[in-house]
């Protein structure tokens, strides 16, 4: 395509979300103490997974592969946002702004991939609970990984590879802190049809997809829970309340980030951050609320009563589920709720303190 008299950019100028010195300063500050305690957060909880031949399931699996999502997201995009912070010349390439949008697609969409896999899981623990060893089997749960990790690769390749064509020229500021496709187009002077054509399938398909799975598994969970008679077995299983929550942050402010427009306004910019920046901190936290296992303040193995965890899967006492009892000769008690299996099941390190 023809450019006329128009010189072609090689930088764009990141305007960030201040231009005061001051205020620079002190998001400086914030923002390195929330990405030292991403990485803290995030490292641990692998550690402790690693380390732990108890949380070798299924759900652990799937949370120590989201935590290292996580520590890339941030990565990504917080490093070079502190160092504008702290510069005069806020700039990045035009390569490596292409560079930085491939790897927010591949980690973002992997985490959407991830999230929906543990909603999954999940039903299977609460709705299938006597067949989740061989729902949530070894095969499954690592092709459930590998998956998320394919399709996120695709779906950068997918917008990527038609934005290395594009040529910039003339307008070069960016109204945001980092290098997005949205914020990307409207600075390009040749024909993004088919750019734009490209964020929209996948998109609709990668998002929507991975949102189906999510809803469909929670509807069939809310529905199991309320058909829970006893008050105790709900309160149980609303202890997988820590994945709805990572859930609603994450596709709320995902949904919100890009459903606002690319003006750089400060509403925009503070789902943005939420989007980017404070979930991967958050969700350590929010996946160590009431665990106990890493504590030593209960043993799955222990716990007749409770799904028994071998290599990852787990195997369950059908006499004592259904009827209420244990094997002959042992003391009787009440069986577990479907909601105990996502408790015994699902919670994750805690407080990694």
């Amino acid at each position: 395509m023809a450019l006329g008299n128009h010189s072609t950019i090689t930088k764009f100028l990141l305007l960030g979300l201040s231009a005061n010195p001051h205020v620079q300063a002190l998001l400086f500050v914030l923002f390195l103490g929330i990405y030292l305690l991403t990485i803290t957060g995030n490292l641990m909880l692998l550690l402790v997974i690693r380390a732990d031949s108890r949380l070798h399931t299924p759900m652990y699996f799937l949370l120590s592969h989201l935590s290292f999502v996580d520590l890339c997201f941030s990565s990504v995009i917080v490093p070079k946002m502190l160092e504008n912070l702290l510069s005069q010349r806020k700039t990045i390439s035009v390569e490596g702004c292409l560079a930085q949008v491939f790897f927010v697609f591949v980690t973002a969409g992997t985490e959407a991939c991830l999230l929906s896999g543990m909603a999954y899981d999940h039903y299977a623990a609460i709705c299938r609970p006597l067949l989740y060893g061989q729902i949530m089997g070894k095969q499954l749960y690592k092709h459930l990984v590998w998956g998320s990790w394919g399709l996120g690769f695709l779906d950068a390749l997918i917008n990527v590879l038609p934005a290395v064509n594009m040529v910039f020229c003339e307008a070069k500021i960016i109204h945001h802190y980092s290098c997005e496709m949205p914020s990307l187009l409207p600075l390009s002077c040749s024909d993004i049809s088919r750019n734009l054509i490209a964020l929209l399938c996948s998109t609709l398909l990668h998002g929507l997809g991975t949102f189906l799975l999510v809803f469909l598994s929670y509807t069939r969970i809310i529905s199991t829970i309320l058909s829970i008679s006893s008050t105790s077995g709900r309160s149980e299983a609303f202890t997988c309340s820590a994945h709805l929550t990572a859930l609603i942050l994450y596709y709320g402010s995902a949904l919100l980030h890009h459903l606002m427009p690319n003006s750089g306004s400060p509403i925009e910019l503070i789902f943005s951050v939420q989007y980017t920046i404070l979930t991967p901190m958050l969700n350590p936290l929010i996946y160590s609320l009431k665990n106990k296992e890493v504590k030593g303040e209960r043993s799955l193995q222990d716990s007749s009563d409770l799904p028994q965890l071998h290599k990852g899967q787990a195997r369950w006492n059908r006499l004592a589920f259904i009827e209420g009892r244990r094997e002959p000769g042992a003391p009787e008690k009440p069986g577990p709720q479907p909601g105990a299996a996502c408790s015994a099941l699902h919670a994750a390190p805690t407080a990694l303190q």
